[in-house]
Parts: C-alpha cells; structure tokens; sequence
C-alpha cells in the first residue's frame, strides 16, 4: 500500500503543511526526543505524506552532501583541541599567568578571566568547555575575594561564551557549511567584533568596580621574585603559540581551515607533552568527548538537511521567505525581523539546530536584499551569543550551575547574565548598523 495514501499532507497546501510541522516539531520536543530524531522523524512522515515512498532518495541524497563537505572535517578537530584542553593544566596556568598583568587593578580578577578567556576561544572555538574551565579556575576565586556574585558569575558565562565569535568559532564553521561562504573570510569579519564584545564586557567590569568598589576588591598583592613572574609567565608562551599558529596559518593564505585545525591539534597535543602531561588516559578521555560532542553535531545536522531538503522541495522555503519578505519593503525591518526569529528560536533550540534549519531559508533573502552573507554570518554568530545566556534553556547558565556552590540557583545565575545579554544586544544593534566594523 503507497503509506501516501493513509496521510496525504497536500491536501493542506503549503500554509497548513508549514503550520503542521511546526506543530509536530514542537510536540515531539516536548516528549524530551533529541532535536535530531524529532527533525528526522518529522521530515520522513512529510516526504511519505506530500511526495511518497520515491521521496526517500532525494533525502538520503541531501544527507550525503552534508557529511561530505571536507570543511567538516575541521569540527572534530577544534573540539578535539577543546578537550585536550579541558584535560590539561594549560588553562589553569594561563589564569595564573594573567595574575601578573591583571592583579593590581580593582576588578582584575574579572579582567584576567576575559583575557583568559579571549585566548581560551581563539584556541578552540567551543564554548561549553571554556565556561567549566573558567567556572572551576575564576568562579571560586573572585567569590572568595569579595566579588559580587552576579559580577562574577556573568564574566564566566559571558567570557566563556566568547567562543562562539572569537575565531575559529564552530558557529561561524557550521554557518560556513550552511550560507555556502568562506569560513576564512568568516574568521577575519568576526575578529573585530568579537574583540569589541570582549572590550564591552570588560569596561562594564571595571565601571561597575569604580563605582561601587565593594562589588570588585582589589586582591591582596602578592610578592613574586623576577624569577617566579617570569615562571608565571611562561604559562602564556605555549597557549599564544597555538593561537599564532592556527589563525596566523589562516589569515597568512598558508593553510585552509580544516589544515589549520590539524595544527591545532598538533599543537595544543606537543603542549601536553612538553609539559609532562601527555597521557593514554588525557588521550581517550579527549577522544570520547570529541565522538559525543561531534557526534550530537552530525546527527542534528543530519536531521535538519533531511528536514529543510523536503520543506524546500514542498515549496515551504520559498513560502516562508515570500513570508519573511512581506514583512515591510524596508530591508533593514526584514533583517531585524530574522533577528527576533532567531532570538526566540535560541531560547528553545540548539544553535546547531538553528542554523541548519534557518539559514538556507535567510541567506538567500539577505542576498536578495543586497546584503553580504559573510557579514550575516557574523551578526548571526553574535545572536547566538545571546541564545547562550537567554532563559528559560541558556546553556551558559547549565554549564555553570555543573561546576557553580550548591548555593548558586539557576534563577541567580540567570539574573546575574541580564547585564551582558543587554550588552550583547548592543553590540548586535551596532553591527548592523555599521556593517563596517566587520570590514565589510
């Protein structure tokens, strides 16, 4: 029996076929089903329902050209770095290293986990791992020195969450794969605007400290010989070394992205070893933290190709950007309109999710309003950065709350993140208003 024959889904004709996906997307997450299996599922029932049984190719097909971009190959490869890191005293010496050019400013501290943290995201991209990291090594210590504790939460997750602009960013890698653009020239529109995010965080820091001095003390100094300052400082030696390497290799033309995230590895791998840490175990616990985290990818990749390649061939794609085009004859409106999209989706979804599923929808609009895709991308890699800390599902806050004192609530930590989601907003506003900034 043709199983189109039990649900045919053309009869509701494109407007009520995008609604009922919609729906059924939305109540299979609600059953707690993985976003990868809800968007298989959800594109294997419309195939049968508007297509039928010869469908199923046109999927399989879609799939298969996602998995073998070579590009791709580059996503293990910087989380691979991320978990060699994670593993390591890399970071943790690299925080100490900072006491020495940040220690004797009110607030330094907090100023030193920013600056951690930038070398922390130009090193891997992955932001999970760099929020535990500075929630273990920065977290306590500003608490114990008399912090504000929404000060010092909000540095973690927003500095943590600085992988996600700070090239080579796995946003802007998987944006890349999706718009079809360089990921080079992706990595070098980001630099600037991801710096400036940093910046704003840190000034925020230290004009909150300046003028309510109890929120940010100035740490007790401590006396250090030339000799153990420059011991501090060694720590900062092998981290910008990589950093040098990877991006150096990049912006010099020397190596694509996917050769440059081998260097990495290879770097970030000889760090361990000249320090003595290279271990069997530092290497399969890497290994299995890199096949779930890759793994989680592929998969929601999977998915969303199979699901976006039916809603284009049931004519949806050009539905909802005839939609989205609607909005207003103002393209400016248009390009805010996809920024509240994504926004609301990010309180809900994985930014994997996302950007698989909305951008072959919204860069070829973008394009058709006359507007760079690379410099969406970036725009679109700084609303990710909002995603990450928004309630009621940020996975900034989550990550913390794994490593944060029982004391600390989810609720605390989501107030605490307020102030840099308004300063994230702002850097958003400012892109799109200077597209300049990202040098394009």
């Amino acid at each position: 029996m043709d199983p189109s024959t039990l649900f045919d889904l053309k009869s509701l004709g494109i407007e009520g076929a995008t609604i009922a996906m919609f729906v059924s997307l939305i109540l299979l997450l609600l059953t707690g089903m993985p976003l990868a299996f809800v968007t298989l599922l959800v594109a294997l029932i419309f195939a049968l329902g508007w297509f039928g049984p010869m469908a199923l190719p046109l999927i399989t097909s879609r799939i298969f050209s996602f998995v073998n971009s070579f590009v791709f190959v580059s996503v293990p490869m910087f989380v691979l770095m991320a978990a060699i890191l994670d593993r390591s005293g890399i970071a943790r010496d690299l925080f100490d290293a900072m006491k020495v050019l940040a220690g004797r400013i009110r607030g330094g501290v907090a100023i030193q986990t920013l600056m951690v943290a930038v070398i922390l995201a130009a090193m891997s991209g992955i932001i999970g791992g760099e929020i535990i990291l500075l929630g273990l090594l920065a977290l306590p210590q500003m608490l114990r020195l008399g912090y504000d504790r929404g000060l010092a939460i909000g540095v973690c997750c927003a500095g943590g969450a600085l992988g996600a602009m700070v090239p080579p960013s796995i946003v802007l890698i998987v944006y890349g794969l999706t718009a079809n653009v360089s990921i080079g020239q992706l990595f070098t529109a980001s630099f600037v605007p991801g710096l400036m995010l940093a910046c704003f965080y840190a000034a925020y820091v230290l004009i909150r400290a300046y003028i309510n001095p109890a929120m940010a003390p100035v740490a007790e100094p401590e006396d250090r010989t030339r000799s153990e300052k420059l011991r501090l400082l060694k720590g900062l030696f092998l981290p910008i070394l990589v950093v040098i390497f990877v991006l150096g290799s990049i912006y010099g033309g020397i190596a694509s992205v996917t050769e440059a995230s081998a260097i990495g590895v290879i770097g970030v791998a000889l760090s361990t070893v000249i320090r003595g840490e290279f271990s069997r175990e530092l290497v399969v616990g890497a290994a299995l933290q890199t096949l779930r985290t890759v793994g989680m990818i592929v998969w929601i990749g999977i998915g969303a190709s199979a699901l976006v390649g039916v809603f284009n061939l049931m004519g949806g794609v050009r539905f909802v950007s005839e939609l989205i085009t609607g909005v207003s004859e103002d393209p400016i409106v248009i390009i805010l309109f996809m920024m509240a999209i994504l926004f609301l989706l990010g309180m809900f979804l994985d930014w994997v999710g996302i950007a698989l599923l909305c951008m072959p929808i919204f860069v070829p609009i973008v394009t058709s309003l006359g507007y760079d895709p690379i410099w969406f991308g970036v725009v679109f890699a700084i609303n990710m950065q909002v995603s990450f800390l928004s309630p009621p599902f940020g996975p900034a806050a989550f990550y913390l709350k794994s490593v944060a004192p029982r004391d600390m609530s989810l609720g605390e930590i989501f107030r605490a993140l307020l102030p840099f989601i308004a300063l994230q907003i702002v850097a958003l506003a400012l892109v799109i208003a200077f597209p300049g900034i990202t040098g394009r």
